[in-house]
């Protein structure tokens, strides 16, 4: 199952790189497209669950690195405090076929 790396740009200028067991967050999440943060927040959650789905419908349990990863990007948004209306960038989208 190809995985994905998706690099973020906060509205601070920080970046990270972050991680989806699955394509399917393609779905939700588009390169060079900015979210407000609470877009955002809702497309990684609906996208890394599905994700997750994935991985449990081929192997038979779901991915905690789905789990963890969200669990870093919401620690990312609460430590930010990002004024309203802020963006987040999609840099750059990068599937990873093991």
């Amino acid at each position: 199952m190809p995985s994905v790396y998706f690099n973020v740009v906060w509205p601070d200028e920080s970046r990270s790189q972050c991680y989806s067991p699955s394509t399917v967050i393609k779905q939700f999440l588009v390169e060079g497209e900015s979210y407000e943060v609470d877009v955002f927040m809702e497309k990684v959650r609906e996208g890394l669950a599905q994700a997750s789905e994935k991985v449990r419908a081929k192997y038979g349990y779901s991915c905690s690195a789905a789990a963890d990863q969200l669990k870093t990007i919401e620690d990312l948004v609460a430590k930010g405090n990002f004024p309203k209306g802020s963006k987040i960038l999609i840099r750059r989208i990068t599937e990873n076929d093991l």
